[in-house]
């Protein structure tokens, strides 16, 4: 057996400073010696073989298992390793990769009741668990960083700021209509209420995200224009000015990315304005990791833009702008995995110890996904005319000065992390 893992494993990590002690005692090493060293080790033979024989699920079970144990640097830093090889998927593993990729489209079926199970899954957590490692206004989706020293509260002020403005806003205005799909905790929609002075209808599939949103709206001032509603996209049947969509279009799941962009064509108004901000890939179409669609995120797909932009056009919408975020969610999810582990005490009273270990890994091989390997962030704003947004980008940089403006007069309160 060791000599197997010192065959398979030296294929595939030829970079880096990397050390294994196997179940009998062996150590074995890899890598070409660059970087910090990292220490690792197996305690069963049984974590050895899931780790050959399906890596790209086994690891992640092996180490909230307590089978796989890093006794030098951290589970972040195996994963900086594995992940920054010149293979994203380790030889040995590729068969496992077609037999999923073949059935991706049974996996990723999300009719209605299967959608409401994913996000109860995933987002129906204790919300202690969220209020330890998010900013105060519990942005769960990628930030924006304008500087790379900024903190994370303000990079996720900016990325609401940011989306607010190509939205096209009209501050002059008070009967514009917005929809917020996937509103998460309330705090785009309640932005949008509050310095675009507008009329926001919020959706999610989370009864904790619904009870949470609506209570922040009430303890605002805001119910009468933000409410938030449990409720499926593909049953919304109004017309509105604006639409945006955060970090929810990768629970659409491949088969229903048609159905997305005809509801959303459906649901935009003429003059209307969308911006939609999701995870994307640059490889092409590919799977979910099996981990990931195990344990966190059952029914999710993070798409290509060689798989959206075909639906988007056959649903006759326009693309007017698109803008890639590079490493903006890596530092994101770095804050949240330095919160989260900062907090870890509290999560395991919370829950147990094999549920931070999982959380742990869920949240430094996304950080290294985006890091070390080729995800990004895109956000796509589209219309149905030509000539709704001004045909450069100055109007951006413009409607954001003007929104800072009004943020510091009418400052939000937000809560402290842990509250």
């Amino acid at each position: 057996m060791d000599r197997l893992l010192q065959f398979l494993l030296k294929t595939f990590i030829t970079r880096g400073n990397f050390r294994v002690t196997t179940a009998r005692g062996t150590v074995l090493t890899f890598g070409d010696g660059s970087g910090p060293p990292v220490s690792v080790r197996f305690t069963t033979p049984a974590a050895e073989w899931g780790i050959l024989l399906d890596p790209e699920l086994k690891l992640g079970e092996s180490y909230m298992n307590g089978t796989f144990i890093v006794e030098e640097g951290s589970i972040a830093d195996v994963l900086a390793i594995a992940l920054g090889q010149d293979s994203e998927v380790p030889h040995w593993a590729k068969p496992q990769f077609l037999i999923r990729y073949f059935w991706r489209r049974i996996q990723q079926f999300n009719p209605r009741k299967r959608s409401r199970q994913n996000v109860a899954h995933h987002y129906d957590l204790d919300g202690r668990l969220y209020s330890l490692f998010l900013d105060a206004d519990r942005q769960y989706s990628c930030a924006y960083f304008e500087r790379q020293d900024q903190s994370l509260d303000d990079a996720q002020l900016a990325k609401k700021r940011h989306l607010a403005a190509k939205l096209r806003l009209a501050p002059d205005r008070n009967d514009l209509r917005i929809l917020d799909i996937g509103c998460g905790w309330g705090g785009l929609g309640l932005y949008l209420a509050e310095y675009g002075n507008a009329d926001v209808t919020g959706i999610t599939l989370s009864q904790e995200q619904h009870a949470v949103a609506n209570e922040r709206a009430q303890e605002r001032g805001l119910s009468g224009r933000a409410r938030f509603r449990l409720q499926d996209y593909r049953d919304m049947d109004d017309k509105f000015d604006r639409i945006v969509s955060v970090g929810m279009f990768e629970h659409v799941g491949v088969n229903h990315f048609e159905t997305y962009f005809n509801k959303a064509a459906e649901l935009l108004k003429d003059d209307g304005v969308m911006v939609l901000h999701s995870i994307g890939r640059s490889e092409g179409p590919s799977v979910t990791n099996p981990w990931i669609s195990k344990y966190i995120f059952p029914g999710g797909y993070i798409p290509s833009l060689s798989e959206v932009l075909p639906k988007i056009e056959k649903a006759r919408l326009l693309v007017t702008d698109i803008e890639i975020l590079r490493l903006h969610y890596a530092e994101t999810l770095k804050h949240w995995r330095e919160r989260f582990l900062a907090h870890r005490e509290e999560v395991e009273r919370i829950y147990d110890r094999r549920f931070v270990r999982m959380w742990e890994f869920y949240l430094a091989s996304s950080e290294m996904a985006f890091r070390e390997q080729k995800m990004f962030v895109f956000q796509i704003q589209l219309t149905k005319r030509q000539n709704v947004v001004p045909i450069t980008r100055d109007y951006i940089m413009r409607e954001e000065q003007r929104l800072r403006l009004l943020e510091d007069k009418r400052p939000i309160p937000l809560r402290l992390a842990g509250e």
